[in-house]
């Protein structure tokens, strides 16, 4: 999916809000690696899998996924030789404790949640490496009947330690004049006893350390010593004997480290799923259908990241794939693309999505958005040409079965200009079979969208009395902008507002001298395409399309059309884009939706010019051109390459 796209429509905040829920490292990898799937059976699946798991959730279950608490780095160190201690077994036998749990609560779901359910079964208690585990260590600390060795030496080592506390405390008794108290204390792990430091000689023995201010010396009884020495040697060997048992445990752990992999991964994978269970909870998300035919209908999709927004509802895919949305600023109509984008990715990525029964989604192979000005400082791009910029890409990643949503086309320039624009950009989105929906001030396009194939008119309301937005989409009918009516009311004066109607009525009248998108051979019930279409067309044009009078035909003989005009072929009913100049015979080359003919001068109207449409400097070969060969040619334009040559259609010879 494009990666822009999923960031414009906020995938990666559904993302981190679901991230919320998850209670375990392995959990929060599966949420991080979330991304939307194009294959339908896959999808079908996590879509189940996560319904059975809000069902589960809203019975009130309480679902034992365990949090792996201490496991990752357990698993993180298997197979490296390392030595676990006891607190990292202790860890391991409470995640064994969980999965035993788990396994057996799942086997009790196997008829209310059958999908889900069957992970359970893989999951492995491994017994023996628990008990052993327990048998060996308890709340934290190596049992001394953990072995014989064990046992052995802590029954020596706990002898030793009895007599040299008789010894000390024999010593303590004969001295008790001078000592600053009666008390044993360590130092550097040998015993020692406190002295007054002017009677410190009077005890054999040896000193180790001093109190702060010098009064006190702690001394190890020279009579105490070799008992101290033993206890040394005892505590080595009860080390040692620990070493022992905890690399027997290691060992147990390296022998099953591939169901401990394994175990995590199942309990990992519960955790995401019970984690998307109880985000699609906590917004009344439903499990929607999908289809692969292109057919869209969301009924009152609600924007997961927007509270208390009135939902939407909208359809595609059944007579025509592609919707222009008009309506006033501040009508919701970017909410529209949003919510429809993000839902989409949303339900390929098997999430709940929050919307009303009855929707229904289509696969989309990519999502891609052109969403807000995109402006940048540093590359010093304007609006405009920021949204160009990513139009450029749209047009080359634009096929069957991929949804384009498109904010405001061409909004940012001269609207002359604009209109004419977005008509190229959709008649070529619309000719590689995208479905797009696009929303506009320019009222050329409702007209566009009514006249065209494949297009349907969408407004958002509008109380034309308050003035206020109602957030509710209507198809099959064209919306207002309402700026005058909304300027007013803002208080701009009535002598402003009614001048601005005065130049709207003119430049209502200018523009509709000539209007292309009225030819009948343009409406929507007109036949097929292809040669018999074109044919059906220019026949019906020739009926009742214009005919050019004999001052006019003069007119047109004397005319030369510049590379990136726009004309009318009246033969045809269809405006095109000259990409060849008249030849001797009169025959110009007109590009329409991609397909180059050439047509006779005589047969053409002058629509816009290249000034008019395109921008300074623009370059032609971006519309004339396939990507492969305008990145020949500047390939060539740099070095000589053996072998790469551009071929060029027939017409083009």
């Amino acid at each position: 999916m494009n990666t822009q796209s999923l960031h414009t429509l906020e995938y990666e905040t559904v993302r981190q809000e679901l991230m919320r829920h998850a209670v375990s490292y392995e959990g929060r990898r599966y949420v991080s690696e979330l991304a939307p799937m194009t294959y339908l059976p896959a999808i079908h699946r996590a879509l189940e899998e996560v319904e059975e798991a809000k069902e589960l959730l809203m019975r009130g279950a309480s679902v034992p996924v365990p949090s792996l608490e201490g496991i990752e780095w357990v698993l993180s160190l298997l197979g490296t030789g390392y030595m676990y201690n006891e607190q990292d077994f202790t860890a391991v036998s409470q995640f064994l404790n969980s999965c035993a749990q788990l396994r057996k609560y799942m086997a009790s779901k196997e008829q209310t949640a059958p999908r889900i359910a069957a992970y359970g079964a893989s999951l492995q208690e491994l017994r023996a490496v628990k008990e052993e585990i327990d048998r060996c260590i308890r709340l934290g600390v190596i049992e001394t009947g953990a072995s014989k060795g064990l046992e052995r030496v802590r029954k020596r080592l706990g002898m030793a330690k009895e007599r040299l506390n008789r010894k000390l405390e024999s010593i303590m008794n004969r001295h008790k004049a001078i000592l600053q108290e009666s008390l044993v204390s360590m130092r550097n792990g040998r015993y020692v006893i406190p002295v007054k430091r002017e009677y410190h000689k009077q005890i054999k023995g040896t000193v180790l350390d001093q109190s702060t201010s010098g009064q006190t010396v702690f001394v190890e009884p020279e009579e105490a010593a070799s008992l101290q020495g033993e206890i040394e040697l005892l505590t080595a060997e009860e080390a040692r004997e620990e070493g022992i048992i905890l690399s027997m445990l290691t060992g147990l752990l390296e022998q099953e480290q591939a169901a401990i992999r394994q175990n995590i991964e199942i309990t990992g994978m519960y955790d995401f799923i019970f984690a998307k269970g109880k985000y699609a909870q906590g917004m009344d998300a439903v499990r929607v259908s999908l289809n692969e035919r292109g057919y869209l209908r969301m009924n009152g999709g609600r924007h997961p990241l927007l509270k208390d927004m009135v939902p939407v509802s909208l359809e595609f895919g059944q007579g025509y794939k592609s919707l222009i949305v008009t309506g006033p600023n501040t009508g919701g109509k970017t909410v529209v693309l949003k919510t429809l984008g993000l839902l989409s990715l949303m339900v390929q990525s098997g999430l709940l999505i929050p919307a009303q029964p009855g929707s229904d989604f289509t696969v989309f192979k990519d999502v891609i958005s052109v969403i807000g000005d995109g402006q940048s400082l540093t590359q010093s791009l304007s609006t405009f040409s920021a949204q160009m910029k990513s139009i450029e890409g749209m047009l080359g990643e634009a096929g069957r079965g991929v949804l384009l949503l498109i904010d405001e086309l061409a909004a940012g320039t001269d609207p002359g200009e604009g209109f004419a624009l977005s008509i190229a950009i959709l008649e070529e989105l619309n000719r590689k079979g995208a479905n797009i929906v696009v929303t506009t001030h320019f009222n050329e396009l409702k007209a566009f969208a009514a006249a065209t194939e494949g297009f349907e008119n969408a407004r958002m309301e509008f109380d034309k009395h308050t003035l206020q937005p109602l957030y509710k989409l209507t198809i099959g009918e064209a919306g207002e902008s309402y700026a005058l009516q909304i300027a007013e009311k803002l208080g701009i004066g009535r002598t402003v507002i009614e001048r601005a109607r005065e130049l709207v009525t003119e430049q209502q009248s200018r523009r509709g001298s000539y209007d292309p998108w009225k030819g009948a051979v343009r409406r929507k019930r007109s036949a097929g395409t292809g040669e018999a279409g074109e044919a059906e067309g220019a026949e019906r044009a020739d009926r009742v399309g214009p005919q050019n009078s004999p001052a006019e035909e003069a007119e047109q003989a004397k005319r030369e059309y510049e590379i990136g005009d726009a004309v009318y072929v009246s033969s045809l009913g269809r405006t095109g884009i000259v990409y060849a100049k008249k030849d001797s015979r009169g025959m110009v080359g007109v590009m329409i939706q991609k397909q180059k003919i050439t047509v006779n001068h005589k047969r053409l109207k002058p629509y816009l010019s290249k000034e008019e449409l395109y921008p300074e400097d623009y370059d032609l070969d971006i519309i004339f051109e396939s990507k492969e060969n305008r990145k020949k040619r500047k390939l060539m334009a740099k070095r000589h390459v053996e072998g790469l040559s551009i071929t060029l259609p027939e017409e083009e010879k």
